[in-house]
């Protein structure tokens, strides 16, 4: 009977990452939150890896905090020692990094035929294309996410009781390959700041 339960547990894990994978269809937008409540963040799947265009950045979050006096904090690095955490232990890495990197990629990233049809009305000059529910509710799941990070990483602001937060996401493109011997190609970072959250309603 244990065999039967742990197969069928087992058939559902792979069979909703099956399903977070899938093209954008009715379907996905209808049901996909459910597949996402179990999969993040520790089973989000992510193939870019496998991907024609692999990611060549470097992405991650500051964060800084209001507190009750009026006064606010300046941005904390919540990324870095993770990422580098990471890197350090090649046999046995650490999984958090990915936590704010598959976050980031949820706000920034979107489905592939959706990205392919706003650029082709972008250079049409044309009216962009709204976001789609799902849209919108995986990048306020994923800032909301973000935010309650954060809060972990920066528990001593405002005497360890902030009222609001901020996060800072930047994605640090960087030189392609063919000019990695070129002293003169240099990095872009872009930024892009989140509105305020307050921390009662994480």
């Amino acid at each position: 009977m244990a065999l039967l339960v742990g197969a069928a547990l087992l058939g559902l894990h792979f069979l909703a990452s099956a399903f977070s994978q899938m093209p954008l269809t009715p379907v996905k937008l209808r049901y996909y939150h459910y597949a996402a409540d179990y999969l993040d963040p520790y089973f989000a799947q992510n193939w870019m890896l496998f991907a024609p265009d692999p990611l060549s950045d470097n992405r991650g979050i500051l964060a800084r905090a209001a507190c009750p006096n009026g006064s606010t904090t300046g941005f904390y690095d919540v990324t870095t020692k993770y990422v580098e955490k990471a890197q350090g232990s090649r046999f046995f890495p650490s999984r958090m990094s990915r936590l704010v990197t598959g976050s980031v990629q949820q706000i920034n990233g979107g489905d592939p035929v959706l990205t392919r049809l706003r650029e082709s009305e972008k250079e049409k000059k044309r009216k962009e294309l709204p976001l789609t529910p799902y849209e919108k509710t995986s990048q306020k799941e994923a800032l909301r996410f973000l935010s309650r990070y954060s809060l972990t990483q920066i528990p001593h602001v405002c005497g360890g009781n902030p009222e609001r937060i901020q996060i800072r996401m930047y994605i640090q493109q960087l030189p392609p390959w063919s000019k990695r011997h070129d002293p003169k190609a240099e990095d872009k970072v872009d930024v892009q700041d989140m509105g305020w959250v307050k921390v009662r309603d994480l």
